[in-house]
């Protein structure tokens, strides 16, 4: 078995679709993995590719100097990690939590840690488990610079890009959620936008290549509201909020006149109204942003 300073060794605690990938990438990485779950059985293919499969989360995480935690979120990890076997085995030892939750569970984690000993970096998986272990994963790191720096050997081996964001613990979660904000509001735009092409006739196959077409004009526009909300300008000329609000009314009545619930667009329309009553009807769309920030 190996000890807490043994930098070639690994342990994965949750093994779920993207455990199970990370576990498989720093098994074919050459790695000394550990790997335990909470229902017993998804550690056997692991274990016939090479992986050491603990009988307890205590034994799992005294197996290495590093456990990597990626399970459903914080109240998992937590219902994991702060047993009094596993949080006695792991002081001393680094734990990078790569489970999804909010940065204030991140930053209440790491003061929980801090107080057993227990060394501690917060992270986020950006992509689908399919990217693990290729050059196409990201992922993002907070938390001590010089702790992220001597593990990131080890966690280099999931493959893809690795972003150290910086030693506030909060800041990868921040990403993350604002990073998915943008997903899944989009995800939730196209399944609602597929649901009135269909009720007008129109089938998903024949309104995906226009809609592809849609998403390649963002990239752009993103860097110019990024722009335009660091230096505080916020120009409508060419597409005022104004025209936004006249396209959202239309989708609103075309929706609701199908009887398809148009909630997100109203929802988005009334943000459009607030910034349109606050005086920044001439604006471009990035105002929004700005508006809603306001305490």
């Amino acid at each position: 078995m190996s000890t807490h300073s043994d930098q070639s060794a690994v342990t994965v605690l949750g093994l779920g679709p993207m455990g199970r990938a990370l576990a498989g990438a720093f098994l074919d990485a050459g790695v000394r993995t550990t790997v335990w779950n909470r229902t017993p059985g998804r550690e056997r293919d692991l274990v016939e590719r090479g992986a050491d499969g603990a009988r307890s989360a205590h034994e799992a995480v005294a197996a290495s100097g590093l456990t990597v935690v990626c399970v459903v979120d914080y109240d998992a990890s937590d219902a994991v990690l702060r047993s009094d076997a596993v949080t006695a085995a792991l002081k001393g030892r680094t734990v990078v939590n790569l489970s999804a939750d909010t940065p204030g569970r991140a930053r209440e984690t790491a003061d929980w840690a801090a107080a057993h000993g227990i060394r501690y970096l917060d992270g986020a998986i950006m992509t689908p488990t399919t990217t693990i272990g290729t050059p196409a994963a990201v992922f993002l790191h907070s938390g001590p610079e010089e702790l992220y720096q001597q593990h990131r050997p080890v966690l280099e081996a999931l493959g893809g890009s690795h972003t150290h964001l910086g030693e506030d613990i909060g800041r990868a979660a921040a990403y993350d959620i604002a990073l998915l904000d943008i997903f899944w509001t989009a995800m939730a735009g196209y399944a609602h936008a597929l649901a009135v092409a269909r009720a007008e006739g129109v089938t998903a196959r024949e309104l995906t290549p226009f809609a592809q077409g849609i998403a390649g004009i963002l990239p752009p526009l993103f860097q110019q509201s990024a722009e335009d909300i660091e230096n505080g300008g916020f120009s409508g000329e060419g597409n005022p909020i104004t025209s936004a609000a006249s396209s959202m009314a239309h989708i609103v009545h075309t929706s609701e006149a199908h009887g398809i619930d148009a909630g997100v667009m109203r929802t988005a329309e009334g943000m459009v109204r607030r910034a349109i009553g606050l005086g920044h009807g001439t604006d471009g769309f990035s105002r929004i942003a700005e508006v809603l920030g306001r305490r």
